[in-house]
């Protein structure tokens, strides 16, 4: 049986009840912030916010941020 869905971030991310988003963003820790930005990414690209050269360079961005530690 397919959930309903309240709405989805960046057009990809479900979002299953209202106080969804509350609980995401409290319980965010760094796997799931790059996650997120990268859905960020992909979706401002897709409507056309960045060009690719901006888009790459946010890509390398995210990229360093990952391997830091």
């Amino acid at each position: 049986m397919e959930e309903n869905i309240y709405g989805k971030l960046f057009n990809s991310v479900p979002l299953l009840t209202e106080t969804h988003l509350e609980t995401l963003l409290e319980t965010l820790d760094k796997e799931r912030s790059i996650y997120l930005l990268i859905q960020a990414v992909k979706y401002a690209y897709h409507s056309g916010i960045y060009s690719i050269g901006e888009t790459e360079v946010i890509s390398k961005c995210i990229r360093v941020l990952n391997q830091l530690d």
